[in-house]
Formats: C-alpha cells, sequence, structure tokens
C-alpha cells in the first residue's frame, strides 16, 4: 500500500543555476536518510515544481534520473506517481555482473582485486575458523582429491570446487561485504577460467596441493601464513591465465 506523503521541510527552492542537480540531490538525501520512507509517495508534479521552483521539463529529468538510481519508481494511471523504493544494493550487484560475465574486466584487474581481497579474507577465516568450518574446507579438498583420481576431464569439476573452497573462506571470514562481492565474482569467474587457463592435470594437481596448504594453516590458526598462501595460490593461476591469454588472441 502506497503510504501519504507529508511534505518534507528540507526541500527548498533549487539553485537556479545547476537546478536539475539541486532537485536530484535533496530528494536523493530524504530518501537515503529515511526522511522519506519505503513505498511512500512525493507529491505532483505541479507541487514538487512550486517547491523547487523549477519547469517542469527539469522536473521530469530530476524525476527519471531518481528512477534509473532505482530510488524510485514512476507509476502511471489514477493511482500512479513517483514511489520511493527499497534502498538496497542490486543495482550495484547488477553492474559487477554483467561486466564480469561479458568478461569487460579484463585478467590484470580482476587479479589485484583477488590477491589483495581474498588475502584479506583468508587471514580473517583462520582466526575466526571453528571446527565444523575446518571439516567443510576439508570436505571440499577430498571431494577435489576424488575427482583427481578420476578422468582427465574432470578439470571443470575441479575448478568449481576450488570456487566453493573459496566462497567457504568469505563465508567464515564473517564479513557480508565480503561473502557477497565476492560471490558475484565467482559466480562469474569460471568464464575467465574456461577461456584462458590451461586444461591440463597439472593445474588440477597444483590446485590440490595449494588448498591443502591453506586447509593445514587454518588449523594452525596462523591467519598471516593463510593470507600469504591464497594469495601465492591466487597469483600462479592467475599469472597461468595472463600467459595463456596471449596464445588465445596470437
Amino acid at each position: 500500500m502506497v503510504k501519504p506523503f507529508q511534505m518534507n521541510p528540507m526541500f527548498k527552492k533549487a539553485k537556479q543555476n545547476r537546478a536539475f542537480e539541486d532537485v536530484v540531490s535533496q530528494i536523493q538525501e530524504a530518501i537515503l536518510e529515511g526522511s522519506l520512507k519505503t513505498g511512500e509517495r512525493l507529491p505532483g508534479e505541479r507541487q514538487l515544481r512550486e517547491t523547487f521552483q523549477v519547469s517542469r521539463g527539469t522536473l521530469r529529468e530530476a524525476l527519471r534520473t531518481l528512477e534509473q538510481k532505482k530510488l524510485i519508481q514512476i507509476r502511471t494511471g489514477m493511482r500512479g506517481g513517483a514511489i520511493v523504493c527499497p534502498v538496497n544494493t542490486q543495482p550495484v550487484s547488477e553492474s559487477l555482473d554483467l561486466l564480469l560475465r561479458y568478461q569487460k574486466i579484463d585478467l590484470k584487474e580482476l587479479a589485484e582485486f583477488r590477491e589483495e581481497v581474498e588475502g584479506a579474507v583468508a587471514s580473517m577465516a583462520a582466526k575466526k575458523a571453528k571446527k565444523k568450518d575446518i571439516k567443510e574446507l576439508t570436505s571440499l579438498l577430498e571431494l577435489i582429491k576424488t575427482l583427481l583420481d578420476g578422468k582427465p576431464e574432470n578439470w571443470r569439476e575441479v575448478i568449481k570446487v576450488d570456487n566453493q573452497f573459496h566462497l567457504c573462506l568469505a563465508r567464515i571470514a564473517g564479513n557480508r561485504v565480503f561473502e557477497s562481492v565476492l560471490s558475484i565474482v565467482y559466480d562469474n569467474i569460471f568464464r575467465y577460467f574456461d577461456r584462458f587457463l590451461p586444461k591440463e592435470e597439472g593445474v588440477t594437481e597444483r590446485i590440490y596441493k595449494d588448498l591443502y596448504g591453506i586447509v593445514e594453516a587454518i588449523k594452525r590458526k596462523d591467519d598471516q601464513k593463510t593470507m600469504t598462501l591464497i594469495q601465492d595460490h591466487v597469483k600462479r593461476f592467475d599469472r597461468m591465465m595472463e600467459a595463456n591469454q596471449s596464445k588465445v588472441f596470437s
């Protein structure tokens, strides 16, 4: 149900030298600070124009910009108007998802991000890991070992379990920001691996060796060693992909 709107006393005449930006800024600030609540309808166009003292074109452009930012939804009809949307991280998530899905983030950028962020995540995980967490990591490690003893085409499955291992570390670290961002990365990163990572038995064996060392460091709660090992692991495979990239495009 759309809630009635009470004119926010913070709204005032827009600065005429940058009226459009000022209208966007005032409404955006009111939404983000909570003065305008989710589901609340902004007043009609005439009232807003009188309050901000701007033209119809300027107001409509400002409202369209706020809609693009997912801060309001403009509905048509008798019960329509500009309705305040819930504020969430979805637009950011969608943008990152699209960049990764269509490989608009290059390998160097992805490598820099993963080496820095995953190092911090692994260090936090080593400090916080409980017995059940170590058991989960060990189970993933054992699954990789089983896949290595199988067919050569298990390369794809090993990569998927490796991804699960990284996401498990993010969950153990207990920071929802890290976990959310890395989840988006690992939902899309297989496209990079599939394209640039050599599909060789030595690659999957190296994954197992690296992850085994990481689990052992976590068991000892050695956060510095865990951070170094995960960074070395990520760096090794990033460099491998970068080297193979030149062959793909040659």
